[in-house]
């Protein structure tokens, strides 16, 4: 399964980076943060791999289901997605800017709708204990987040837009920092509101967090694009 997701996220960016659509530059980074967290998985890194692997294959869900539907043109589109896809057509945007489009749909979005998939039938059996190292799993994916970082900037967008790799070299590892604390950020806010939704008592509870969520990604997105 996991041999599968990647390699069906590499086909991806090989067709699109041969049609230079500029799409591909989410995908890679996401591509690259993936393999690294089943790497992890692999080494014993999590307490629950199972779970891990879990949640990793159900986020992926969501964002390929958002391309297939993108793609074809429907009007069920998610609004969060279909600002992020359409940017891709922006010759104005840099590499960085479709870069942050993605991430924050992906984890703003996305990610929360995740966690409620994967937590909210077990929740209520769990203990204190138990949802602790749900969370602490969770956190773990700060970590590789930050080792990944490096690899991101070369592999990507040293690719994209040699002149951003340049300023990135003059101001050291600042820059870095800087990412990773607002992703770490970003993260633990998208595991208050998962659990929020998890806690929520009706479906009407759910559906208010949800739109709170879309209206949220969009507006980060909107200032990405005008930064």
């Amino acid at each position: 399964m996991n041999d599968l997701l990647l390699n069906q996220m590499q086909e991806k960016i090989d067709n699109w980076q041969q049609d230079k659509d500029r799409r591909a530059i989410f995908l890679q980074c996401y591509r690259t943060m993936t393999a690294n967290t089943l790497a992890a998985v692999a080494d014993g890194r999590f307490q629950d791999p199972t779970w891990v692997n879990g949640l990793l294959n159900r986020f992926a869900d969501y964002y390929f289901v958002a391309l297939d539907v993108y793609d074809k043109g429907q009007s069920q589109a998610s609004p969060v997605w279909q600002y992020a896809f359409d940017a891709a057509g922006q010759k104005k945007a840099n590499v960085l800017q479709h870069l942050f489009l993605g991430v924050n749909t992906h984890i703003n979005y996305d990610l929360a709708l995740t966690l409620y998939d994967v937590l909210h039938e077990e929740w209520p059996s769990l203990t204190p204990a138990q949802r602790d190292g749900r969370y602490q799993d969770y956190c773990l994916v700060n970590e590789i987040i930050a080792e990944t970082i490096d690899q991101v900037q070369d592999e990507v967008v040293k690719r994209e837009s040699p002149l951003l790799a340049l300023v990135d070299w003059l101001g050291g590892r600042m820059d870095e920092w800087l990412v990773v604390e607002m992703l770490t950020g970003w993260r633990e806010e998208v595991w208050r509101k998962g659990v929020e939704m998890v806690e929520a008592v009706d479906a009407d509870g759910r559906a208010t967090l949800r739109q709170s969520l879309e209206q949220s990604c969009l507006r980060r997105g909107q200032r990405i694009l005008k930064a």
